[in-house]
């Protein structure tokens, strides 16, 4: 399972790399909403929802499934217009106009993504907007999510001026009352992070630079293709002519665990990575932690396990107090050694295998870390 992005073709120059005002404010409101996600933040989300004034929260309660349970392409609305010279603004007020340029149609379509489903029934050329069926599917799908959630997607469809009005002037307020102070502390680490991998990515090429951005990111011999590793599987392209060719990486501070990919159709990719803390374990592949959980989900190699927690033992003496022969727990020992679980040492003419407490210790936060990727 992986996200791809076609690049096939694409000049180097159009790979941007480049901070964007919005898109960190909406990580920004994700972490508040969800402070369980990023316990690394959990000062900064505690301090600043206890400074929110009461008619500023409430406001944010009411549009909070833009960002809480996935997180809007109206963040990157830069990405819908059809220019592939236009990239995030330096401020907020820059991205606010950008998202401003975006017609009714694009803006309502982007903002029903939260509906787990509208993006792939709305793909067609008609629009929610002006077809009565597809209409009355976007406040089903709505209703589904909650009664907050379908407020909102009548407002939208009968007032979409309204409420991209109200939108911008919440996320205006938000600036005002915390993000401008935010953003000024990490304005000039984004900035920093973008231009080393941009210069990184002309020293050294495409392969390099992905792998320095998320050991999650890759690509093929022929640099035709951007692979995300992820629990879901999309397509995206970098190169249509329709839309302009380019695709662009926007680094976050409050992005991690979460890296996401923007594959809407008609817009151009964009892949939103977070800045590695240097004490960040590195990401472990999708395929490497189920090989993980299916290594554990044995009843004899759990009941190994608990022996080999406590201490290292051979094949033999695990055979001998199982009462099983030593070819059966040579194979449950080779997949839990092969899924990273267990360490084998020799000693003389024995080997001796144990639990790897660091990585088994590990197993929550892999877990978290996948799911939220």
């Amino acid at each position: 399972m992986s996200v791809t992005i076609d690049i096939a073709g694409l000049p180097q120059e159009r790979i941007v790399f480049a901070p964007s005002p919005l898109a960190e404010l909406g990580t920004a409101l994700h972490t508040l909403s969800e402070p369980g996600h990023h316990p690394g933040a959990h000062g900064w989300a505690t301090a600043v929802n206890a400074s929110l004034k009461p008619d500023l929260a409430d406001r944010l309660c009411e549009g909070d499934f833009l960002w809480r349970t996935t997180f809007s392409d109206i963040l990157m609305g830069f990405a819908g217009l059809r220019d592939a010279s236009v990239q995030p603004g330096a401020t907020l007020t820059e991205d606010l106009d950008l998202l401003d340029k975006l017609d009714d149609e694009q803006f309502v379509t982007a903002a029903l993504e939260f509906t787990c489903g509208a993006e792939h029934t709305f793909e067609a050329m008609l629009s929610p907007l002006s077809d009565a069926a597809l209409r009355e599917r976007a406040v089903e799908l709505a209703s589904a999510r909650g009664p907050q959630q379908r407020r909102f997607t009548q407002r939208l469809l009968d007032d979409p001026p309204a409420v991209r009005a109200w939108m911008r002037r919440l996320f205006e307020d938000c600036e005002q009352a915390f993000f401008a102070d935010t953003w000024k502390r990490v304005r000039g680490q984004l900035t920093a992070d973008a231009r080393e991998k941009s210069e990184l990515l002309r020293r050294r090429g495409l392969a390099a630079t992905l792998e320095a951005v998320s050991p999650a990111l890759s690509t093929d011999e022929r640099c035709s293709v951007i692979s995300v590793d992820k629990l879901v599987s999309a397509r995206a392209t970098a190169v249509d002519p329709a839309v302009g060719p380019g695709v662009t990486f926007i680094p976050s501070v409050h992005q991690w665990p979460h890296l996401l990919v923007l594959h809407r159709p008609g817009w151009r990719p964009v892949v939103h990575y977070p800045l590695a803390a240097r004490e960040m374990p590195g990401a472990l592949s999708v395929e490497q932690f189920q090989l993980r959980m299916e290594a554990l989900a044995h009843p004899m190699r759990m009941r190994l396990c608990r022996s080999l927690a406590r201490g290292p033992y051979t094949t033999s003496e695990l055979a001998d107090h199982y009462s099983t022969s030593s070819p059966e727990v040579s194979r449950h020992l080779s997949v839990l050694k092969k899924a990273g679980l267990i360490t084998a040492r020799r000693r003389g003419r024995y080997v001796q295998y144990q639990l790897d407490l660091k990585t088994v210790g590990r197993l929550g936060s892999d877990f978290l870390e996948t799911v939220l990727r």
